[in-house]
């Protein structure tokens, strides 16, 4: 068996989608299942809606996801001339022919059709005409000679066995009268030409594939095995939309997800061994497989993706997630700001919090949102609940509290915890009813990292001026 080569191919006129991304991992785990290769090209040949942008963001989103490929990016708009050299190589066969048909014609054609209540097709008027029957100053396109009996079987990895009667399919045009290569050509060409041995794409394209058969079979080529995946829906089984979840990878970056979360809910959506959820880089790989993608489309589920990230924070090591998240901060709401205020200091402040901040969050958003008080400017603004537990009564115990814990020689979790618990048994109150006041004085909210650890993060200078912060305006 030769070696397995596959690739990923968006076309440039607009983000990554997220379906995208799916079909781009599935391609990326079955060559690195099988010990091959995954290529990644750009089909840039609609250039009004090509642009560089959208190139660069499909680049970086593969990155971000952890997908990388082999050798140069491959652009297909730069491989035109190979294209049209195969166009004139099946003229020259026999198996193509030069069609003058005018655009009013074709119209005519489609109106025909309409009225009969056919699918619009091609008649096939210059199939066996000789070119000395061309009008004068009509710039032609070059048709393939598709066959017109008999029918064309797709053995495809996931939808089984499909059958296209071949009276269904026209002389589709290969080039076009300016002399740019058509889709249906370029995709065969650059497939043939890179080696590729199978193509996972999604089901969209099952249509294509017949197409595309007669244009190996045409060229004597050996077609590239086929598994068309379905579609991605949204949770109410409707075609996925950007209500639903239809946006770029970069948006999901921006909405606080790991990478490795968001692979292992992609391979999950759609494809499944048994019950289990959760798989490693190397797991997927060495289980991956085409025989196990569900033939129904996958629905989007935000509430699984939230949790599934959830899981892969808490299980992150605390340095891994505390660089992913430095890393990503860029990217996140506001994320920018707090990035330029990230000094070593407060960098060692996250090391700290991370394991109260990752058991509370399920994304790096909300985790960032749980370490605001590391970047809290003091006097500290209070959220409406936390200003409700600072009572006057409250902000009396924490004016005692904060005197005691001004007399610790070491400051820890430990020895402010003890102080706390004194503290609270001397005023006769419950120790929630002093921790409480003291999480809204400490951090400006109600829920937070465990009280004693905050402590010791913020060290006892801050710690005992936010404090006192709060003492002073004692009603």
């Amino acid at each position: 068996m030769s070696q397995v080569v596959t690739r990923f191919a968006p076309s440039p006129t607009g983000f990554l989608h997220i379906g995208g991304a799916r079909t781009a991992l599935f391609n990326w785990l079955y060559a690195k299942r099988h010990g091959g290769r995954f290529l990644l090209r750009i089909e840039d040949t609609d250039r009004e809606r090509s642009t560089q942008g959208a190139i660069d963001a499909i680049l970086d989103g593969m990155r971000w996801l952890g997908l990388d490929w082999d050798g140069d990016v491959t652009y297909q708009f730069a491989r035109a001339p190979r294209h049209r050299e195969i166009a004139e190589e099946l003229l020259a066969k026999g198996k193509a022919y030069r069609c003058y048909a005018s655009a009013q014609e074709l119209e005519e054609m489609r109106e025909t059709a309409r009225a009969e209540g056919r699918p619009p097709r091609y008649d096939g008027r210059w199939r066996d005409r000789d070119a000395s029957e061309a009008p004068a100053g009509v710039a032609p396109v070059i048709r393939l000679k598709t066959p017109q009996e008999g029918e064309t079987a797709i053995e495809d990895a996931v939808q089984g066995r499909v059958v296209f009667p071949n009276k269904d399919i026209d002389d589709f045009v290969l080039l076009r009268s300016d002399g740019a290569p058509t889709y249906m050509l370029a995709v065969v060409v650059d497939d043939h030409d890179m080696g590729v041995t199978q193509i996972i794409r999604g089901d969209d394209h099952l249509t294509n594939a017949a197409r595309q058969k007669h244009i190996y079979d045409a060229l004597g080529w050996e077609a590239p095995r086929l598994a068309h995946i379905p579609l991605i829906h949204g949770p109410d089984g409707a075609k996925l939309s950007k209500r639903h979840g239809a946006l770029g990878v970069d948006a999901y970056r921006a909405m606080g997800y790991l990478p490795a979360a968001l692979r292992n809910y992609l391979l999950r959506l759609g494809w499944s061994q048994g019950d289990r959820e959760f798989f490693s880089t190397q797991e997927m790989i060495e289980a991956f497989d085409l025989e196990s993608i569900h033939r129904s489309p996958a629905r989007f589920d935000f509430v699984k993706l939230e949790n599934m990230n959830g899981h892969y924070l808490r299980s992150s090591e605390d340095a891994e997630l505390l660089a992913e998240l430095i890393a990503t901060l860029p990217y996140l709401e506001g994320g920018a700001a707090l990035a330029a205020r990230l000094d070593e200091t407060r960098k060692a402040q996250l090391a700290a919090a991370m394991p109260g901040l990752k058991a509370r969050a399920k994304t790096l958003n909300e985790l960032i949102d749980g370490a605001a008080f590391l970047f809290a400017e003091r006097p500290l603004t209070l959220d409406a609940k936390a200003a409700v537990l600072l009572s006057p009564a409250a902000r009396a115990h924490l004016s005692v509290l904060t005197e005691k814990l001004a007399t610790l020689e070491e400051w820890s979790a430990a020895a402010t915890e003890n102080i706390v618990r004194e503290t609270a048994a001397a005023q006769g109150v419950k120790l929630g009813d002093l921790a409480q006041p003291l999480r809204a004085a400490l951090t400006g909210r109600t829920t937070s990292p465990g009280i004693f650890d905050v402590l010791a993060i913020l060290g006892e200078e801050e710690s005992l001026a936010r404090l006192r912060d709060q003492a002073a305006q004692r009603a």
